[in-house]
């Protein structure tokens, strides 16, 4: 039976990876095939909805606690590593950080290395990037792997041999542009964001044609109607037409043009409404006193036909940023009832510490409250629809990091600019219709200073410091269970550094998750009981991911510490305000762990 198994994933493989010359229409609904089987791994989010839920069942509650580990592979290089494998037929496809290297393993012969693909890349990249060298993966669609670089190249890959198909340069590292995202292959179509906010660019989401690399289109975070695919008559926000120019009418002057809106974080799609969902970063620069205005569309929600780019809806969450609150976190996609009827919900959990549930259709804000009870930049937000405040955070004034247009240092906000989760990504199980979220329990001091745009110099103005939120648990983190219907906590585990890995749900009713000091934990779907805990060698910032081969389930984490909450120890650094405010607020990391880039597989015992 598990050879016939082995053998019917590996004719299906081959089947998908020499239909190169396929139509895009079959090529997705292979895809799509591949997404649904609970056997492979073949998305960095699991799936369109990124849910981050698996079927399997065969690792549950009543046995998670057996696990041992089965094998591991070292990645050989440092850095923070974020993402997860990738698990397609027999084959299993791991990334590093930068120089994004990417592997090929033979699952049927102990993890040999099929192909390896190394870039070539110019090391001056390394400093134009925020907050470490982390990539968030790769991504597999028609036969290919593609692979963004830091540099912002993009690559497709012949899955079977490793071979070039075709690359094509997405931004200009010279300006502040690098990549840190993972892309999402859609129909016959591959898209792809930039990254570069505290360097004033612009953000961007691009659309390539996924047989040759050609441009297909490109949508702006903001500019002219035309930069952002905005209709000014049938592009809503909150039901309402944004009107003309609305990229432009909230900056001053030219601004627009170095307003940041970066799209590094994670997108989804929903085949039936055939719109993808994505979020906006912060506005440039940091100081708020520099860029009067709601400075639209950064902090958005942005929902795109990916064929045109067209968008049909946007929300800006928070108008006029002035915490660095990026709303670039995962949209999950779910279908719940709400209020007695059956709605098609999005659920994104955002920087500045709102949960936010929507009609993923129209827009139509239905749910904005607090994941994290430390949260005091805001009293909450305005749900009247018939109020002109409708849909905006209301700001507490002793909160506000621009004080009567005077740089002053605005103490105890949060969260801190970090969030109250940053890219990590939640899970959802259909079965207990719950979210599982990693947060940071995290707040800061916040001085703004006015500072100068210059191409590809920090375009930041702010000094930050970071501590745990005062009359708490003392921790830096909690893993909470989210009822985003109700908008309410179901229950929340303490820990000590925050939560900077990405999230597992499976049909076991069991919970993955791991922690900045290496620990892979498994909790109870239902309760949050800890069911397991293995340290791995070093501090977890990647995305659990499970699989089955020959038969048997296995659970896979990359380690290696770093990204903003780890960057003092990725990059050697001592002083308490480097990386952005979180060299000092993650100081005693160095106790608990170490650099370190190695995937660590689990399995139950034979």
């Amino acid at each position: 039976m598990k050879r016939l198994l082995a053998a019917k994933r590996a004719f299906v493989l081959s089947t998908v990876l020499a239909a190169g010359g396929i139509t895009s229409a079959s090529a997705n609904e292979d895809l799509q095939k591949l997404m649904d089987d609970p056997n492979q791994w073949v998305s960095q989010t699991g799936d369109y909805a990124n849910q981050r839920y698996s079927k399997l069942d065969q690792i549950n509650k009543d046995n998670v606690g057996d696990l041992q580990v089965a094998w591991t592979f070292s990645t050989g290089v440092l850095r923070g590593h974020e993402g997860s494998p990738l698990v397609i037929g027999d084959v299993m496809y791991v990334h590093t950080p930068f120089p994004n290297i990417v592997y090929a393993l033979d699952l049927n012969n102990d993890g040999k290395v099929l192909w390896k693909y190394e870039p070539k890349q110019a090391a001056d990249v390394v400093p134009v990037m925020c907050c470490d060298t982390v990539y968030r993966g790769v991504a597999y669609g028609d036969g290919k792997i593609f692979l963004h670089q830091a540099d912002t190249k993009l690559v497709a890959l012949d899955a079977k041999t490793g071979e070039e198909v075709w690359s094509v340069v997405n931004g200009d590292p010279s300006k502040g542009e690098t990549n840190t995202a993972t892309v999402m292959p859609v129909k016959d179509k591959v898209i792809v964001g930039i990254s570069g906010g505290e360097f004033g660019v612009r953000g961007s989401v691009t659309a390539y044609n996924m047989s040759d690399g050609s441009l297909a289109w490109r949508g702006y975070s903001m500019g002219p109607d035309s930069d952002t695919l905005i209709d000014p008559e049938k592009t809503t926000h909150l039901g309402k037409p944004v009107g003309k120019d609305s990229g432009t009418n909230t900056w001053e002057g030219d601004q627009w043009k170095i307003g940041g809106g970066t799209t590094w974080g994670w997108y989804s799609y929903d085949p039936e409404l055939d719109l993808i969902y994505y979020g906006t970063g912060n506005p440039s620069t940091w100081n708020p006193a520099q860029r009067p205005g709601d400075n639209r569309w950064s902090m958005t929600i942005f929902a795109r036909n990916p064929d045109t780019g067209m968008a049909k809806w946007v929300y800006q969450m928070t108008p006029h940023d002035e915490w660095d609150y990026d709303g670039i976190n995962e949209m999950i996609l779910t279908d719940q009832e709400f209020n007695g009827e059956q709605r098609k919900l999005l659920t994104h959990f955002d920087r500045n510490g709102l949960g936010y549930t929507l009609d993923r259709d129209t827009g139509e804000l239905l749910v904005a409250e607090k994941y994290d009870p430390a949260v005091n930049w805001t009293t909450g937000v305005d749900m009247d629809p018939n109020s002109d405040t409708y849909g905006r955070p209301a700001v507490v004034a002793k909160y506000s990091t621009e004080q009567n247009g005077e740089d002053v240092n605005s103490t105890g906000i949060c969260p801190a600019a970090l969030g109250s989760k940053d890219q990590q990504p939640a899970a959802y199980s259909p079965k207990t219709e719950t979210f599982y979220v990693p947060t940071n329990h995290v707040c800061m001091d916040y001085e703004p200073f006015r500072v100068s745009y210059t191409a590809g110099q920090p375009y930041v103005g702010a000094t930050l410091s970071m501590y745990p939120a005062p009359d708490s648990h003392g921790g830096m983190g909690n893993f909470i269970a989210w009822d985003n219907i109700n908008g309410k906590i179901k229950w929340s585990i303490p820990e000590q550094f925050s939560v900077w890995s990405g999230a597992l749900a499976t049909a076991g009713d069991v919970v993955f998750y791991g922690t900045l000091e290496g620990y892979l934990k498994a909790v109870d779907a239902n309760t949050g009981e800890e069911l397991y805990k293995f340290k791995t060698p070093s501090g977890i910032i990647g995305n659990v991911m499970t699989y089955t081969h020959g038969g048997k389930q296995y659970v896979a984490i990359l380690s290696g510490v770093g990204g903003w909450a780890g960057i003092g120890l990725a990059a050697g650094l001592t002083n308490p305000n480097e990386g952005l405010g979180a060299v000092g607020g993650y100081a005693a990391l160095s106790d608990y762990t170490a650099l370190g880039g190695t995937m660590t597989v689990f399995a139950l015992p034979n």
